[in-house]
């Protein structure tokens, strides 16, 4: 006499199956999740990488970057060999900067904590030399800054120093009736400091004059000859030769107005970072170096 089957038993061998092929999809699901998930292992490099080292890409454009640095060629010029030595290179470099995080290397070597420095601040700065700006911006930065775009003025001018006021205004009244400089000096004891030799570009004339004597410098004619000026010491100038600054228009100055708007709006950028990395720190300051 045949045994007739029990039917829940089957219902449950049938629920038990497809539990079981419920379980294994899933676990095929999350496999492959884990396997491609950024930040993971996987097998696979993506067309923008041409190696992958313990999840750290290596990018086509760092390696056509190394290519031309070793061997100032392209990919379809350099050779299988050359090829494979920059890729065993840079293979080896993200090794060692792997193994330097491992060790805390940046933590302790001022070189590289330099170079980390650096290279944040110039990620911070891309923008500014990425994006081109706008004529306007560009014009309304040339206006604001009108001053820096102009020729370098050129000076050629004497110096002389009294012991009082008395003796350089003597001196002053002397020079502008034609006596010679030498006879002045021998007559009212006065010193040619010589600061300012022969022509000198207006900066150069500026360190070696001070700012209150170049002050008074730069508005003399050629021939002209100063009031005593007060600048530890009583000072006469007699200007030999005054090539004053020319401004520059717009047009021609553009090229170095957009590299001054550039590094300015760098600047900028970097600063931002830091407001920005300094406000979402947390940062203990010892209680003697407070201010």
């Amino acid at each position: 006499m045949s045994q007739s089957r029990d039917p829940i038993s089957a219902q449950n061998r049938r629920t038990l199956a497809l539990g079981a092929v419920g379980a294994l999809a899933g676990l095929a699901m999350a496999g492959y999740a884990l396997f491609t998930a950024e930040g993971t292992s996987t097998l696979y490099v993506a067309p923008e990488n041409v190696a992958v080292v313990n999840q750290q890409p290596i990018s086509r454009i760092d390696y056509a970057a190394a290519l031309q640095t070793l061997y100032a060629k392209t990919l379809g010029e350099a050779t299988t060999e050359e090829r494979q030595r920059v890729l065993d290179d840079l293979i080896a470099e993200e090794l060692m900067v792997q193994r330097a995080k491992e060790l805390d290397v940046p933590l302790t070597d001022q070189m590289v904590r330099s170079s980390m420095v650096s290279a944040v601040q110039a990620q911070a700065a891309m923008s500014a030399y990425t994006e081109l700006p706008g004529e306007a911006e560009l014009k309304a930065y040339f206006e604001t800054n009108v001053a820096e775009y102009q020729s370098e003025g050129i000076m050629a001018v004497k110096n002389y120093v009294f012991a009082d006021a008395s003796t350089a205004a003597a001196a002053v009244t002397a020079l502008k009736a034609g006596l010679p400089a030498a006879a002045v000096l021998k007559t009212y004891g006065g010193t040619d400091t010589e600061r300012v030799k022969g022509e000198e570009f207006y900066f150069a004339a500026k360190i070696h004059l001070g700012d209150v004597l170049f002050a008074a410098a730069r508005e003399l004619p050629d021939g002209g000859i100063s009031a005593p000026v007060q600048d530890n010491g009583h000072h006469v100038l007699v200007m030999i030769k005054n090539v004053r600054p020319v401004a520059y228009s717009f047009d021609s100055a553009r090229a170095k107005v957009l590299q001054d708007y550039r590094r300015d709006t760098a600047k900028k950028l970097q600063a931002a970072n830091r407001d920005f990395l300094h406000k979402r720190a947390n940062i203990l300051i010892a209680e003697d170096m407070r201010k």
